[in-house]
């Protein structure tokens, strides 16, 4: 019998506490300037890597007062947030576009006029 291995984790290990990963996040989202957005996976790659893209979604999911969410995008440019049940559909597009950030029709924004590179 083949032995099996052990499961990869969909986020990755997280080093060092949860909490101090996730102010690191926060941290770098607020230094972000109005009509500007960076992606999940640039912060990730900011972060060196300790959290994956998706795990940078969850700690966004869940920040404080305070934090600019919406400017946070996909690495297509696109609003993730649409598909979350307690967020209203548009907002985080409304929020961007609110800062005069332009969506084209496919509904994404064209990251090399509006990403953010601290």
């Amino acid at each position: 019998m083949a032995r099996r291995s052990r499961p990869r984790r969909v986020h990755g290990d997280v080093q060092g506490e949860r909490r101090t990963r996730w102010q690191s996040i926060y941290r770098l989202v607020r230094r972000i300037p109005r009509g500007r957005v960076m992606t999940y996976g640039q912060i990730a790659t900011l972060l060196e890597n300790r959290l994956s893209p998706r795990a940078v979604g969850w700690a966004m999911h869940g920040c404080p007062d305070g934090v600019p969410w919406h400017r946070v995008v996909n690495a297509s440019g696109g609003c993730s947030t649409d598909r979350l049940p307690d967020v209203p559909a548009g907002l985080q597009r409304a929020m961007l576009e609110a800062e005069g950030v332009k969506f084209r029709a496919n509904d994404t924004l064209d990251l090399n006029r509006y990403r953010w590179t601290p």
